[in-house]
């Protein structure tokens, strides 16, 4: 038998402690094995140490974070390596495709720059133009046009972000991706077509693949087999196929479970739509007199103005249409599902709405009253009624204020609640979205959390106001299917209590499917279909609609 690519003996790792505490283990006696060009899926509720395990393995823990047992790499120890063996380590041997692409890319550098660097830091002999021509060959692989070498990170999407640090991943063509997941912002044509290409050079390269994922179909789909943690153990691992038809573990028939009660199939043409439960859902009563918010010709558009290499050569100004004119209107009670492509627009048309930032033309109506005319202090105003869960809550938690903190912020803002009703209104919301017990999570920082747990405390920080408009950027990406569900059936819950709307905004279709009583599809910043979820799903009218379903991998009955 060749020697193993990569090995875990009795891995445990804990996090820097106070003086006196005894160690938490984050991975707790993990081994396993992996071997040239074998694809392995690690999945597990958020918290429960997949991450960890691909840091440990790259060595980017904390100094004084507690590591016992082995990792080796070809037979070689990875905790041996010198500090010029770990610079060639990295990137060269093993690449690591954080969860987070703003902690991987420099604000103050271009996405040229990023490859360029890249390449040259482990290459010094390769000149800029043929690292510029091998990094434009990779960054097409991930569907970024050359048009964008020259712009910075906070152009980009949040899945567009995700394509350029796979891209900066594959560059150096290593023998081992860890991918922590790699397409938790990425839309379902594209993250199929970047697994399939990771999936190639697994094959072709004799590459091995380690992909952290909460995606269960995902999983089944591109992996040969699968390991399951809980609580930082391994608690099941075999053969995909043999862990999902035969789960033996409780916790892996849990998750199974989770993921196939948002996968609900009926069958074509069925009319038991409902969510989650089988029994068919009650379609909200659509005034077409009265939509609580009406979206007419709006447009965002942005200007790319060439550099002073560009202008000498009479290069003209090149216009992005994020949003090039699309109108709908939402009614109340009802949650449209807006989906499409990781660039498409769905995120500026969001944010737009909002008006936290300007459209460039067009109308946003809620409840009758034009946004776009309103002053800055009658929106900051009109946000207490219009709120929004953002797709990555790193990004959008403030790093010096405990979760108590952030989460009673909105309160103070609009004036709802003095000191001691907004710590328990904090501790109420906490409790309902899971994280407990809420005493201890309300004294803690973002830094403590795992990002699933980022995101519930970005879903009850949004909750807070009672608003009446929920815009949902991706809400539940980054969570494990078993909490995913949880926090599906929460604003379910919370929907009725609170007589809310939502504008939810997902790249997973399933996830639409089972949560939103009529789909938009966006594509290049225009709406190209729209209607009931169930007729989008039986009978797709649009080519591009079709494209995403048939991309759209699933989960298997046993």
């Amino acid at each position: 038998m060749s020697e193993a690519l990569f090995c875990i003996e009795n891995l445990r790792v804990a996090y820097p402690q106070r003086p006196g505490e005894e160690p938490t283990w984050a991975v707790d006696d993990v081994s396993f094995t992996l071997q040239p060009g074998e694809r392995m899926g690690l999945v597990g509720e958020s918290g429960c140490g997949k991450s960890t395990i691909g840091r440990a393995v790259m060595r980017l823990l904390p100094a004084s974070s507690r590591v016992e047992g082995g990792v080796t790499f070809q037979g070689k120890s990875v905790f041996d390596l010198i500090p010029n063996q770990l610079r060639k380590f990295r990137g060269e041997a093993i690449a690591l495709i954080f969860q987070d692409p703003m902690t991987r890319l420099d604000p103050l550098m271009t996405i040229g720059k990023h490859c360029i660097e890249t390449l040259q830091a482990h290459s010094p002999e390769l000149s800029t133009p043929s690292a510029r021509e091998k990094a434009l060959a990779t960054l097409a692989k991930v569907n970024i046009p050359a048009s964008r070498w020259n712009q910075f990170p906070h152009e980009f999407s949040g899945g567009m972000r995700q394509r350029v640090a796979i891209a900066l991943a594959l560059l150096l063509n290593p023998k081992l991706i860890v991918a922590d997941e790699p397409t938790t912002s990425l839309d379902v044509t594209v993250s199929a077509q970047i697994l399939q290409e990771l999936t190639r050079l697994c094959g072709e390269e004799n590459m091995g693949l380690l992909l952290i994922s909460h995606d269960l179909a995902m999983v089944a789909e591109y992996c040969d087999r699968i390991g399951v943690m809980y609580n930082g153990k391994m608690v099941e691992m075999g053969s995909t196929e043999t862990v999902f038809r035969q789960p033996q573990h409780e916790y892996t028939r849990s998750l199974l479970k989770a993921a196939l009660h948002i996968q609900t199939i009926d069958e074509i043409g069925s009319e038991n739509w409902g969510v989650g439960s089988g029994e068919e859902k009650q379609l909200p009563i659509i005034n077409e007199k009265s939509p609580i918010l009406s979206v007419t010709e709006l447009k965002q558009h942005y200007t790319i103005e060439p550099n002073f290499i560009e202008r000498l050569f009479n290069t003209q100004a090149q216009t992005i249409k994020a949003v090039d004119g699309i109108s709908l209107d939402l009614y109340s009670g009802e949650i449209l599902g807006l989906v499409g492509e990781s660039g498409c627009g769905k995120t500026t048309l969001s944010r737009t709405i909002l008006q936290l930032i300007r459209p460039t033309s067009g109308k946003v109506e809620f409840f009758g009253q034009d946004l776009t005319k309103l002053s800055r202090q009658e929106i900051r105003s009109s946000r207490r009624q219009i709120q929004m869960i953002f797709q990555d809550p790193h990004a959008c938690l403030n790093p010096a204020m405990t979760v108590g903190q952030s989460i009673a912020d909105p309160l103070f803002i609009h004036n709802l609640a003095n000191s001691a009703q907004a710590k328990e209104q904090v501790l109420w919301m906490l409790e309902k979205v899971g994280l407990t017990p809420p005493e201890v999570y309300y004294e803690r920082y973002p830094s403590d959390l795992s990002g699933g747990q980022q995101q519930r405390v970005a879903i009850a920080r949004a909750l807070i106001t009672h608003p009446k408009l929920l815009i949902c950027d991706e809400p539940v990406s980054m969570l494990d299917a078993s909490v995913q569900s949880q926090v599906l059936d929460l604003m379910l819950q919370l929907k009725e209590e609170f007589e809310l709307t939502y504008l939810f905004i997902t790249h997973d279709l399933w996830l639409a499917r089972f949560l939103c009583d009529r789909i938009a599809v966006m594509n290049g910043g225009k709406i190209v279909e729209l209607g009931l979820t169930k007729k989008i799903f039986a009978n797709p009218q649009h080519p591009y609609t079709k494209t995403l379903l048939a991309a759209a991998p699933l989960l298997a009955r046993a």
